[in-house]
């Protein structure tokens, strides 16, 4: 097998097989030393050589015969708003927007926050920090203004970019007041507040550190593409700690292209010319890696899109975008796909559309159940590959590598493992699972180019929450197990899984099976706490549309589902039908949130969340039927 024989090479020869991939992209000074050893254990990639992302990434395409190439197709339907940006025109707005930057005195080694919406410039933004070597951090749009001076006061920014406003479906949120007030709470003061206005809203430019981003970028000069070592900071990504600080992931320069260079053919099966679809936000790693750098990288058409899988305006919206863009692959999350299954149970809407362009569709970001992998397989007729990675990985560590050799899915299944990547499930000592035997998801090092180099400025705690715990191996806070044939299952969070009278269950099983039946479009089984068993599993539902079943009758069903299937000893005596579930912006479900309000637990509100309402929702869902004991206080 092709992919045995590649994906051996690269554990068993990393530094001649890395080398190799290196090799695809133009550098300024090309490494000698592929792989060297630092204090941490972790591996330094490329280490002396030298390039620029931003060149890689569109000067390079202009210069070799891709000038005239769409590079962004933005769309828009919440602006109703659609433009095609090519390789030449995104090098003129990168070149003048990183000029700008430098006037205002930003060089190599300085910080930038990016806080934008879903538009073109945010894209620039990115770019033109990584043309003249600044280290961009993007929060997410919408953030929290605590949250956001948090970040602020981490990375220190010199400056911070961003719009006049986001748009949520119909409505129109200023981000100014928002920065404002971050930075009214934060210790740490950016010199320079960089605006860009939108027609949907006007911001106020009333401090003196604001500037108007198209009067600075008018009057600059293109700046050039500053040469950095490959080991030179690209960018700091934050993502949730478990002691309420967020932690900020470094990335490198050098590995990180390689990395991404290779994965867009070996792994999505694209190639230069394409129309790559990842239907994320640039806030997120997987906007970083497959909406930005990965895509344009390869020279690949990548789609920005400022909507949602539904209600902007209906659930046919991603199929609209597919078809009228010619999108050869697409990436989204599960819930995705159960937002437009719940609302659209028989795909009519697809009807519309045609998708011949499209050849697989790739889902990551929280574990895809086996029904919903199977409802979307069988309305479009082609490969859907669950895949599995983290923000601290940068790019897919489970998969199937489609590039390389086409095999088998398995359903629930997030493939195997991805070139570089030696993954295991191990027991808490570190000694090997058997197989099928739920263990912990770990990575013997040394990991692969791509991956986290450290956290910001915090490199002890960077080895205390990675490294410390299993000595060898990189511990990626998920459980799981391997069957036979070398396929992974990723069954959640470690903490998902729940002891139930000395018995311990996943929860993430559980969920394929209430997920399976015909009235669920989605769920979310979780742990709560119980005097005789120490915990016991509870279901909450969302019905598809159109369901009428009563809850009393689903219950039963469900409950029967269980004991079939897992046993009595599972305890399962409860399914709450509820309106939705609360999940952060990037679309996971707050499971450990809820565990916590089912249990009558003290909890913060998570900064990620997208409405904080629903979970009051739920506690009134809970307190009714008597189920835990959940209350809701905030901190």
């Amino acid at each position: 097998m092709w992919y045995n024989s590649i994906y051996n090479k690269s554990l068993a020869e990393p530094a001649a097989f890395w080398k190799q991939q290196a090799m695809q992209l133009q550098w300024f000074k090309a490494p000698d030393t592929i792989v060297s050893a630092k204090e941490n254990g972790l591996t330094s990639w490329m280490a002396d050589g030298e390039l620029n992302v931003c060149y890689q990434a569109v000067d390079y395409h202009v210069d070799n015969g891709r000038a005239e190439q769409p590079a962004l197709i933005y769309d828009s339907p919440v602006t109703h708003t659609k433009a095609t940006i090519t390789y030449q025109q995104l090098q003129e707005k990168v070149a003048k927007l990183a000029g700008a930057l430098q006037q205002l005195g930003i060089k190599k080694g300085d910080s930038v926050v990016i806080y934008m919406p879903m538009i073109p410039e945010a894209v620039y933004s990115m770019l033109a920090c990584a043309r003249i070597g600044a280290i961009h951090s993007v929060v997410f749009g919408g953030f929290a203004p605590h949250e956001l001076a948090i970040r602020i006061d981490d990375i220190q920014p010199k400056a911070i970019l961003t719009a006049s406003c986001g748009i949520e479906f119909d409505k129109v949120l200023p981000y100014k007041p928002l920065v404002d007030h971050a930075i009214d709470e934060s210790k740490h003061k950016p010199e320079h507040v960089i605006v860009f206005q939108r027609k949907e809203h006007t911001a106020i430019l009333d401090r003196k550190t604001d500037k108007d981003w198209e009067q600075l970028a008018e009057q600059a000069a293109p700046a050039a593409c500053v040469p950095v070592k490959a080991t030179h900071p690209l960018y700091v990504l934050y993502t949730s700690g478990t002691t309420g600080k967020p932690k900020g992931i470094v990335r490198d320069s050098g590995g990180y292209a390689t990395a991404l260079k290779f994965s867009m053919k070996n792994v999505y099966n694209a190639d230069p010319g394409d129309v790559f679809w990842a239907a994320s936000d640039v806030g997120w790693v997987v906007g970083h890696s497959y909406i930005v750098y990965g895509p344009l990288l390869h020279g690949c058409t990548t789609v920005l899109y400022e909507g949602k899988p539904i209600r902007t305006p209906d659930a046919g919206a991603f199929w609209r975008v597919i078809s009228e863009h010619q999108v050869k692959v697409m990436f989204t999350a599960p819930t995705a796909i159960r937002a437009i299954k719940k609302e659209d149970p028989d795909g009519a809407l697809l009807q519309s559309y045609n998708l011949s362009k499209l050849e697989t569709i790739f889902l990551a970001g929280e574990r895809c159940d086996p029904a919903t992998l199977h409802w979307v397989e069988n309305l479009l007729n082609r490969p859907v590959i669950d895949h599995w990675w983290q923000t601290e990985s940068g790019w897919p560590m489970l998969g199937i590598m489609m590039g390389t050799e086409v095999m088998a899915t398995k359903a629930g299944s997030a493939g195997k493992p991805v070139c570089g990547f030696d993954v295991q499930i191990v027991h808490d000592d570190g000694s090997p699972c058997a197989a099928a035997e739920e263990g912990l998801v770990a990575v013997k090092l040394p990991l692969p180019p791509g991956t986290l180099t450290t956290l910001w400025n915090n490199d002890e705690g960077f080895v205390q929450s990675y490294l410390q715990q299993i000595p060898g191996y990189y511990l990626t806070g998920d459980g799981g197990y391997k069957d036979e044939d070398g396929y992974f299952y990723i069954m959640g969070r470690v903490d998902d899984v729940i002891n139930v009278a000395g018995h311990r269950l996943s929860t993430g099983e559980m969920e394929e099976m209430v997920a399976a039946h015909p009235a669920v479009a989605e769920c979310a089984v979780i742990g709560i706490a119980d005097d005789l068993r120490g915990q016991r599993p509870v279901a909450l539902v969302v019905l598809k549309d159109g369901q009428n079943i009563h809850e009393a009758d689903l219950e039963d069903e469900l409950i029967h589902i269980i004991r079939e299937q897992i046993g009595a000893v599972a305890y399962f005596r409860n399914a709450a039908v509820v309106k939705r579930l609360p999940k952060t912006r990037s679309g996971k479900i707050l499971r450990k949130t809820l565990r916590l309000l089912a249990d009558g637990m003290p909890f913060k509100i998570p900064s990620t969340i997208d409405d904080p309402l629903v979970l009051e929702e739920i506690r009134e869902k809970l307190q009714e039927r008597q189920i835990g004991n959940a209350f809701i206080e905030l901190i």
